[in-house]
């Protein structure tokens, strides 16, 4: 049996079959899982609190303390905290892992409570810093003959842009069979 606690202080037993469960119920559910050390965890879970209150009828929201919940980590193959998995239908439909703001938290809700697609974006930041720091590296690998290096690079600036590349998103469709 694992041990959950609900936003609302609520702490009850669960097993992997009753989660199972719960996710096939019909309404969409948000799944935090976290832990009372991990410090990103602390950061983001009075947003996910104030989300799941603010969602409460349209999303279930479920944080999981993953010291408690081996053996859901590995159902479904946690392997960082904090993540956030979105599912409708008792089908995964996204995955969020590490600390996030609240206007990406807010998009997950948004989007499961309209039965949206889950689109996560990166961040201009996010994306420029990808780029800048790509840029660097394979300037710095094509100046020094370090193959690796300049291959790091461009993989690293890639990241900054896959999800705007319309090749990259074809063939990633092609591939979760859309």
């Amino acid at each position: 049996m694992d041990e959950w606690s609900f936003h609302s202080s609520i702490i009850f037993t669960m097993n992997i079959q009753e989660l199972e469960s719960r996710l096939g119920a019909g309404k969409p559910v948000l799944v935090d899982f976290w832990a009372p050390w991990c410090a990103p965890c602390r950061m983001t879970k009075p947003i996910l609190q104030k989300l799941g209150d603010e969602f409460a009828g349209k999303v279930e929201f479920l944080p999981v303390n993953a010291d408690d919940s081996k053996e859901i980590l590995q159902h479904f193959n946690i392997y960082g905290i904090p993540t956030v998995i979105a599912f409708r239908n008792g089908e995964e439909v996204a995955r969020v892992t590490g600390a996030q703001n609240e206007s990406r938290y807010r998009s997950v809700f948004d989007s499961l409570a309209q039965g949206k697609e889950i689109r996560l974006t990166m961040t201009v930041f996010d994306r420029l810093l990808r780029l800048g720091a790509g840029s660097f590296l394979a300037w710095i690998g094509f100046t020094n003959g370090n193959w690796l290096l300049l291959g790091a690079g461009v993989v690293l600036a890639f990241l900054g842009v896959y999800d705007r590349c319309p090749i990259w998103n074809a063939l990633t469709r092609k591939f979760q069979g859309r």
